[in-house]
């Protein structure tokens, strides 16, 4: 039989006892990761180096002496006292004093690369591209497995179930995973077909979580693509370089699919406005059309033919009936086309109008020129044969032929009594 067996509250107990007392109060340097703020208004993170890493806490009476906001990334000098968690059986230490150092590796790379694409230009509003009004195609470069993608497609399954979406898995963290997302975003960008819109992002996390999209490789594909891009990196409170890239940035996945495709109801109430709008032109129209036909039948010329003023009248009813319920049946797509198709045909038809008005009177003109008839206006006269043929040469005619001779008005015959 073994000396003594443990369970394991009694076991964790003798740890937490032996280090409370062979270790006790430490100071202890070292980078901030996995920030925690929970509303009890305690805080949790790690404190880390090249080689390992200690859980820690800050309890909220310590919290309110710490002069500065605790953060990924941060370099700090702790004063604590060395613990046990027994609950999960892990070791940590409970911060009692906290003074900052400096930043640390990533918070430093994160500056130095902001620094670098800001003096470039790549965080300027003036590239930024507008997001489509209704896209109907939309890229996502994200995990096929994280919380993300389910955020993303459940909003857009209850906002807009038709849209087609196009998902370019990638690694969100760890090595290689940059690449992975700039890669993803360059193949969206060439996609057969084409897309409307592309979101890039991923669920919420630590400063090294999300140290893929602070990435160069990253931040370049972003400020190449010809898509309008949407960064939905971690939480509201998270901000990485993608997101100054990007042309528009989401606090969160599910707020980047809302931005993407906007309300419906919002698209309604639009299509319901420029359906009145369409209606009342079209009632302003036929009102004017009417006014015309009013006057001309109580005009002195139309009096009397009332009755086909009346028919006029009776047509025009005719239409505008017709054309109400073609305005109700085409209403949507009329408001999505008529402004585009009314400018790109505006122009193409003066263009071609104004040719054909300039080839018309070239025409006429060549025309005119080539008129025999209007050489006999300046006093000449055309002289024809007893067969119609045009008389060039004295040498064809005897004496006693009779010729005909065309004026510019009228013609007479003559006959011939000599040559020269």
């Amino acid at each position: 039989m073994p000396e003594k067996i443990y369970s394991v509250g009694e076991l964790t107990q003798r740890i937490k006892n032996a280090l409370e007392s062979k270790i006790g109060s430490v100071w202890l340097e070292g980078e901030l990761s996995n920030v925690s703020r929970p509303s009890s208004g305690h805080c949790y993170f790690t404190v880390k180096d090249e080689t390992a890493q200690i859980s820690a806490v800050l309890f909220r009476g310590a919290r309110r002496q710490v002069r500065f906001e605790p953060v990924d990334g941060l370099r700090v000098r702790c004063l604590g006292d060395m613990t046990v968690y027994e609950r999960q059986g892990r070791y940590q230490i409970i911060v009692r004093q906290m003074d900052e150092v400096g930043q640390g590796a990533l918070q430093a790379r994160f500056e130095a690369l902001k620094e670098k694409l800001l003096k470039e230009g790549l965080f300027d509003q003036a590239r930024k591209k507008p997001l489509p009004l209704l896209p109907l195609r939309v890229g996502i470069a994200t995990s096929s497995t994280g919380a993300a993608i389910r955020d993303i497609l459940n909003v857009t399954g209850r906002r807009f179930p038709n849209l087609h979406v196009v998902l370019a898995p990638v690694k969100v963290q760890g090595e290689g995973a940059a690449a992975e997302i700039a890669e993803a975003i360059d193949r969206l960008n060439a996609w057969p077909g084409g897309l409307d819109a592309l979101i890039v992002g991923r669920g919420g996390g630590s400063l090294e979580d999300l140290q893929a999209f602070n990435e160069e490789p990253v931040a370049r594909a972003i400020a190449r693509s010809r898509l309008p891009v949407i960064s939905a990196v971690g939480h509201e409170i998270d901000f990485t370089i993608s997101d100054f890239v990007a042309d528009l940035r989401a606090p969160t996945p599910s707020a980047a699919a809302e931005l993407v495709i906007g309300r419906k109801e919002d698209f309604e109430t639009l299509l319901r406005d420029t359906d009145r709008r369409l209606a009342h032109a079209g009632r302003e129209w036929m009102s004017a059309i009417r006014h015309r036909f009013v006057q001309a039948r109580d005009s002195y010329v139309f009096r009397e033919p009332a009755h086909g003023v009346r028919q006029g009248a009776q047509r025009l009813d005719t239409a505008e009936m017709r054309m109400r319920n073609a305005l109700l049946a085409h209403s949507q797509a009329l408001a999505r086309s008529v402004d585009d198709w009314v400018a790109r045909l505006r122009h193409p038809l003066q263009l071609r109008r104004e040719s054909a008005r300039e080839r018309i009177c070239r025409l006429d003109s060549q025309l005119r020129a080539f008129n025999p008839l209007a050489v006999l206006n300046r006093g000449y006269s055309l002289a024809t044969d007893a067969q119609g043929r045009i008389l060039k040469n004295v040498d064809c005619l005897r004496i006693g032929d009779e010729v005909r001779v065309q004026l510019a008005k009228g013609a007479f015959h003559a006959a011939v009594q000599r040559t020269e």
